[in-house]
Parts: structure tokens; sequence; C-alpha cells
């Protein structure tokens, strides 16, 4: 059996491979998300549509959908903390405000790069549902009060193609047999000082 040295090595290399290399797991497609999502009963609505990458375009294109429509932001902070901020499309976030109010430090917006190595999901396409793929639960998640006091909310199915609803309970659930524990915040912010 190989010393203390020897075992702080090993565990050194592995991780240093798996960082360096950028090893991850196949990331989930939204038929696998879907499948999944009917694993835990949890039933959607998706419809297809052109892709989409601002909010903008999905004003233009959604039509009737019933829900909340909702930005997504992928960010990092101090000691490459990730985060993902998850608020209704209209929502103003003070990204000054939030990073002090959640003790994160100072926030800037992840690379392409980390976003599709950490939630497997290009830019356009982020989205709640991307928490399938960080099964190492690198990624803390902030939702919307506002957001999360509607019954109804849409977001992309891991792809900027389409928008599925869920109902705000069951995102909850989903995010719950993912590993993730979100933090809901009002971005009014009433406990700060100006």
């Amino acid at each position: 059996m190989p010393g203390f040295a020897g075992v702080w090595f090993h565990r050194l290399m592995v991780c240093m491979t798996e960082k360096e290399i950028g090893r991850r797991a196949p990331a989930a497609t939204p038929e696998a998300l879907f499948r999944r999502l009917a694993e835990l009963g949890i039933e959607t609505e998706t419809r297809r549509h052109q892709p989409l990458f601002t909010v903008d375009q999905s004003r233009a294109l959604r039509g009737a959908i019933p829900g909340g429509h909702c930005k997504c932001l992928f960010l990092t902070a101090k000691l490459r903390a990730l985060w993902l901020v998850v608020a209704l499309e209209d929502r103003e976030i003070d990204l000054k405000a939030l990073a002090r109010h959640l003790g994160a430090g100072r926030f800037s917006f992840a690379k392409a790069e980390l976003l599709m190595d950490a939630l497997g999901v290009a830019p356009g396409a982020v989205t709640p549902f991307a928490l399938i793929n960080d099964a190492g639960r690198r990624v803390k998640v902030v939702l919307d009060k506002e957001m999360m006091a509607l019954d109804l909310l849409n977001y992309h199915p891991l792809t900027n193609e389409a928008t599925t609803t869920i109902a705000t309970k069951d995102l909850l659930r989903f995010m719950a047999a993912t590993g993730h524990d979100p933090e809901i915040v009002d971005f009014a912010f009433p406990d700060e000082v100006a």
C-alpha cells in the first residue's frame, strides 16, 4: 500500500488529469432530459421554434405561451465559484448587490467554454434544466423570488430551438433530484443598505 505521499500524489494526478483534459460525462440531450423529467413524474409542454439567442427574440416568437418567461445568467466569482442566476426576463439584476448579498465576491460572466464544461450547454441555451449535467454540483443556483411565485415557468430544454413549460413546484423537484438546493432571493434586496 502506498504511503501518504503516494496516495496524495495519485489523487492530485487524477484531479489534475480530469480538470486539464476536461473529461466529463457527455452532456444530456433534450430527449434524455425529457426522459428524466418523466421518470420523476414531472409533466411539461415543449414547443419547438427557430433558435433564439436573446430575450427580445424570445418575446417576438413565443406568442401566447403561458407562464413566466425567464433569463438565465451563468456567472463566476472568487475562487472560480460558479453561479446560475435565474430570473424573470424583465428583472433588472444588480450583479454587485447580488454578489454582496450572497457573499460571493465580484461576479463576472463565465466564458462559453466554462459554460459547456460545467452545464453542457452553449450560450443562448443556458437553463436550469442544464443542472442535469452538473453531477459534481459545482454550480450554485439563485432563483428570483418573484419568478417562483408564478405557477408556470418557461426555459430552454438544453437547446435554444425549443421552450419548455414546467410547473414551478416541479422545477424545484427537478433541482432537488439533481442535488441542487437553490437560494431564492428577493432581487430588491430589502436587507441591503445603499
